[in-house]
């Protein structure tokens, strides 16, 4: 699916699933209430998938987009950057936390070159669609153009499609690219209407001095080209990543087929505020795993109007946060399909 007609496809939640899920919640064996944010998540996914009680959310998958960045130069991070290409090996070899965490939580890692700078060899979870080896310098000038970053987001409209198509009933972000917390921080400030200063964190853990710095990038980046939030396009193109595109195509494509996608940290929330930008509807099919210690995080996920399922001071990306959080989503389907209701448990009510 284009870009076009992915948006031409997103729906609103379904109200009537919604309101069943709420009257089926009241009638379980449990005090009204009392599952706290468990019971409207399930709502949630009722009204997404438009029927109560929702699909259970299994098999699922992450899907870890990779990406490089040309406002490294800038030395916003230590990490040099052939540390990309070299985790994307990690996570295809099964040795990155993203896979250990996966495995404990039954779902399966899918990784996407979608910008490396370094090519990459293959391996049988390892898709190669990339379109640019790493973005330019958004100090200097656009990151992408506008053709590249529509690119990227039709390859993770084309993942998404591909994995609901596999059989997967939840989708999850994952991403991994060196200095990518600098366009994420650009990309909340110009969605939320933020100050650099208020959305940008310390990614890998960068020193006082190299925060200031990082933040002024930012600043520099944001006066050069004064993004139109009105257009989600030409603000990925201008400061986003080609990951952060990308994951803003998974997460609409997630929507078109009306199936949850955690998001995880910085990069994807980065990602799912252009997600809102172009379908706004599209927020109904996202689940905040977690909320990370990034300061931008929080931001855009208010921005969103969604609560984070676990707050565990987590900022490692990968998709670690939404793979810890695959049980908690899953454990609120599950009361719907098998808590026993008042009557049929015999039991008696207040």
């Amino acid at each position: 699916m284009t870009l076009e007609t992915t948006l031409a496809a997103i729906r609103p939640a379904d109200e009537q699933a919604m309101n069943a899920a709420r009257e089926l919640q009241a009638r379980l064996t449990k005090p009204a209430g009392s599952l706290g944010a468990l019971e409207e998540l399930s709502v949630r996914l009722a009204g997404l998938a438009g029927v109560c009680p929702p699909p259970l959310p299994a098999p699922a998958t992450v899907a870890v987009f990779a990406g490089d960045h040309g406002v490294h130069a800038q030395g916003v991070t230590p990490w040099p950057q052939e540390v990309t290409a070299q985790m994307v090996a990690n996570f295809v070899a099964g040795g990155a936390v993203v896979n250990a965490f996966a495995r404990q939580a039954g779902a399966d890692v899918m990784v996407i070159d979608v910008g490396v700078g370094i090519p990459l060899h293959g391996g049988s979870n390892l898709l190669d669609v990339n379109v640019r080896r790493g973005t330019r310098d958004m100090t200097a000038e656009p990151a992408l153009t506008r053709e590249e970053a529509q690119a990227a987001v039709e390859i993770g409209i084309a993942v998404a499609a591909q994995l609901v198509d596999s059989g997967a009933k939840c989708l999850l972000t994952g991403d991994m690219g060196i200095a990518n917390t600098t366009p994420a921080a650009a990309l909340i400030a110009v969605f939320t209407g933020s100050e650099p200063a208020t959305v940008t964190g310390r990614g890998t853990g960068i020193d006082d001095a190299t925060l200031a710095h990082k933040t002024d990038v930012i600043g520099t980046a944001l006066a050069r080209h004064t993004p139109d939030l009105a257009d989600p396009l030409g603000v990925l193109a201008a400061v986003g990543g080609l990951e952060h595109a990308a994951l803003a195509g998974f997460i609409l494509g997630a929507a078109v087929h009306r199936v949850p996608v955690i998001v995880d940290g910085v990069i994807a929330a980065s990602a799912a505020l252009a997600a809102a930008a172009f379908a706004p509807d599209s927020v109904a099919a996202m689940v905040a795993g977690h909320r990370s210690a990034e300061p931008g995080a929080t931001v855009a996920l208010a921005h969103l109007g969604l609560e984070p399922l676990l707050d565990l001071g987590m900022r490692l990306g990968e998709g670690s946060g939404a793979v810890l959080a695959l049980p908690v989503v899953s454990a609120a389907v599950r009361v719907l399909h098998e808590v026993a209701t008042f009557d049929s448990a015999g039991v008696s009510e207040k």
